[in-house]
């Protein structure tokens, strides 16, 4: 049996695309196993999947002075030699890395041991973690076409992002019985990624009361985001994180407002829903979602907006505006070339796999 180690966290986006793989490599024959942080995100998403999993140290790489600059760097090393041993142990022929500080010791410990490395960049330029594995990687999938312009041309595979197929399974009527909310009333789905979005609830909240006359609202917040002043607000329904039931409120939603994080705005292309794209602003990233928002929007695909020039009422008109267009995006993203990333990515994987075994 083949042998494959997943590795990447620190945020949803670094673990989803790993996941959405999951059911073709098994039905491929694989053994998976992860490796990730001891209590990051991952391990609680990973453990409905009855995945082996194996926690190490990690540190964080920052671009800016913090204190722990001076301290993760012996974290690293120490992840560096637990994935070293893990992967002594488990002897897999192949690492595939959805990036994120975790997944650089472990990528570097499967280069010492001459375990071929895919890693996945789902952003229109490679983060920070991903550049730093980019020159022991055999191969670097990508999302966006201007992100081969970024890489090794001999390394580059322009693949898309894998979407997990439950999302497109979901049920209309019970994402309306989840929230309470009546099918006459069409619905906006608010969503700021894993951690939650402090700049988009604000706004949403400020236009709770002129939304609310034309639309009910479903607001997955992040976690303790929550406004317990406005819970039994009628046509308003707060979730700090949704997992098995996001399909259903997808398949519920008319529009979406959403952060541009490229595995959030792909899953919003494979889905079919237009959406205001509010990217994190420039100085609060080092400015990937505005990129991404931007070639979404140059398709298309999605309307986009500042964060730093918006106040409740623009934010009411964009959303009444992308609402009564909302056809001319769908029917951007229904002629769109979306790839089938998940079989795009396996057939990378297999190829590498038996390109090693037959040496």
């Amino acid at each position: 049996m083949k042998r494959i180690v997943f590795t990447g966290g620190g945020t949803a986006g670094h673990v989803t695309p790993n996941i959405a793989l999951f059911p073709k490599l098994k039905n491929m024959g694989y053994d998976i196993h992860y490796i990730g942080s001891y209590e990051g995100i991952e391990k609680r998403l990973i453990e409905d999947y009855r995945i082996p999993y194996y926690g190490i140290a990690t540190g964080k790489f920052r671009r800016y002075f913090d204190l722990k600059n001076f301290s993760d760097p012996f974290r690293v090393i120490k992840g560096y030699l637990e994935a070293k041993k893990i992967l002594k142990t488990l002897k897999p022929d192949v690492l595939f890395s959805k990036g994120g500080f975790v997944s650089v010791p472990v990528v570097r410990a499967a280069a010492a041991l001459k375990i071929p490395c895919i890693i996945h960049e789902s952003d229109m330029t490679p983060g920070l973690a991903n550049s730093l594995c980019i020159p022991i990687a055999k191969k670097v999938c990508c999302n966006f076409p201007e992100t081969i312009q970024s890489l090794p041309a001999e390394k580059a595979v322009l693949t898309g992002s894998p979407i997990r197929a439950e999302l497109g399974k979901g049920s209309k009527e019970r994402g309306l019985e989840l929230c309470g909310f009546h099918a006459s009333k069409p619905v906006i789905m608010v969503i700021g990624g894993s951690l939650g979005a402090a700049g988009i609830n604000k706004l949403i909240r400020e236009a709770l009361p002129k939304l609310l006359e034309d639309f009910q609202i479903v607001h997955v917040c992040g976690k303790e985001k929550i406004d317990n002043l406005l819970l039994n607000t009628k046509g308003y329904k707060q979730f700090e994180y949704v997992k098995e039931d996001l399909k259903d409120l997808f398949a519920m939603a008319d529009i979406v407002v959403s952060r541009a994080g490229a595995n959030a705005i792909c899953e919003l292309l494979a889905l079919k829903k237009p959406s205001l794209l509010i990217p994190l602003p420039a100085n609060a990233s080092r400015g990937d979602q505005i990129l991404n928002a931007k070639s979404f929007e140059s398709q298309g695909f999605s309307m986009v907006a500042d964060e730093d020039y918006l106040t409740a009422v623009i934010l009411t008109e964009k959303i009444h505006e992308l609402y009564f267009t909302r056809q001319s995006y769908i029917d951007a993203m229904q002629n769109s070339n979306f790839k089938n990333s998940i079989d795009t990515i396996a057939a990378l994987i297999d190829e590498t796999v038996n390109h090693k075994n037959s040496k």
